[in-house]
């Protein structure tokens, strides 16, 4: 199976977040990626299963 591999302006379109916000996640090691040399690229997989890892569930008192 080959990996989508997105750049970080597909990233930040996809999570609707600005590219100044996934390079800080980078840079402070927040979110999974991947570096070619000075390229930076996120695996498709590992960062839907990174969302769905930061799922807050919500329960309700009644």
């Amino acid at each position: 199976m080959d990996k989508v591999l997105l750049s970080i302006q597909e990233l930040s379109e996809h999570l609707k977040v600005s590219t100044n916000t996934i390079y800080s996640w980078v840079s402070q090691k927040r979110i999974p990626h991947i570096k070619v040399g000075r390229l930076v690229r996120f695996e498709k997989g590992k960062i839907n299963e990174w969302l769905e890892s930061r799922s807050v569930e919500v329960y309700s008192k009644y």
